[in-house]
């Protein structure tokens, strides 16, 4: 892994918010696995209990249930804490389409208060989960920090926002800030239900029950899909970046571009299926190709991508062979 042999000041405790969440519980479990103190927040309205039920008995792990929604309970969340990783979101374009209203409360007003709980409360380092969708419109590939285009979802909006705001907080208030722009995240944990579900838990459970699962578009689309080790790697090394480069976001990527019809014929083949796929009408506010320039993450940060796609994928089709409920 990238990240076993970091080191934090001895008692250091850390607050993940979305605790509960696909890429918020393997943060708690990382950090628990290192040694260190671990307060999770979460609503559970996307998050499931179950993801950190396994923790609950671990000394060094505290639960709250909560809503960033709520300042007092932010500010509660970030009493003695040092790092914060606010991974508490909701996500999907196209739901952000259809509520819009909602994405900005839970984005944009849940981020801030937790930005200005940790200030508060004299938090060390603020890391921050963005979006690759902040790039919009913009056609060049790859996607490198400082050249975005027109946004196309509410949101991708709500994230370009926090990190306006992150910008903010450090020049104004002293709060080291940290934006992550996750490029397609995949990996244990990511919930394969419902309609807004990631493509690759999606497409495995699918195939495991002998369905034929819907590709939105031609399936020519492309993405940078990132193994969820490497975005652990890079939470923790921005909770050990510099004043310097505070202020700043980071694409978060392994660097590599996967078209969604290769992957689900690779998919196909590590199950043993020969299924044909349903190719269904675009999506809404997609963006047709993704893929990251991680020079600025690397030079920064430290970032430096343990996992390529192959050997994520390969962790991940175990993982949901032995855990996923096949009715």
């Amino acid at each position: 892994m990238g990240y076993e042999n970091i080191k934090f000041p001895a008692g250091s405790k850390f607050l993940v918010t979305g605790s509960a969440g696909f890429i918020g519980s393997n943060l708690v479990e990382a950090i628990l696995k290192l040694g260190y103190k671990v307060r999770g927040l979460d609503n559970l309205s996307t998050g499931k209990k179950e993801n950190v039920e396994e923790f609950l008995d671990n000394p060094n792990y505290e639960f709250l249930e909560g809503d960033i929604r709520d300042l007092e309970t932010c500010m509660k969340a970030c009493e003695g804490i040092d790092f914060v990783l606010n991974q508490a979101a909701w996500g999907s374009v196209p739901r952000s389409i259809e509520m819009p209203l909602f994405y900005e409360k839970v984005n944009i007003n849940g981020t801030l208060n937790m930005m200005e709980a940790a200030r508060q409360n004299g938090v060390k380092k603020f890391v921050y989960a963005s979006s690759s969708s902040v790039y919009g419109d913009e056609p060049n590939l790859p996607k490198k920090e400082g050249i975005e285009g027109n946004l196309l979802s509410p949101y991708a909006l709500t994230k370009r926002v926090n990190e306006e705001y992150g910008k903010l907080y450090t020049m104004h208030y002293g709060l080291d800030t940290y934006g992550l722009r996750y490029f397609n995240v995949f990996g244990r944990r990511q919930n394969p239900e419902g309609a807004y579900a990631a493509v690759i838990p999606k497409f495995i459970k699918q195939l495991l029950k002998g369905e034929s699962p819907t590709i939105n578009g031609d399936g020519k689309q492309s993405r940078d899909f990132t193994y969820i080790e490497n975005v652990i790697e890079a939470n923790l090394k921005a909770c050990k970046a510099s004043h310097e480069v505070a202020g700043h976001a980071f694409n978060i990527a392994y660097g590599g571009r996967e078209y969604l019809i290769d992957i689900y014929n690779h998919l196909c083949d590590a199950l043993g299926k020969d299924i044909k796929p349903i190719f269904g009408p675009k999506r809404t506010g997609d963006i047709k190709h993704s893929n990251a320039d991680i020079s600025k993450a690397k030079e920064m940060i430290g970032y430096d991508p343990a996992f390529n796609f192959a050997d994520g994928l390969s962790e991940a089709i175990s993982w949901y062979k032995k855990n996923l409920s096949i009715k």
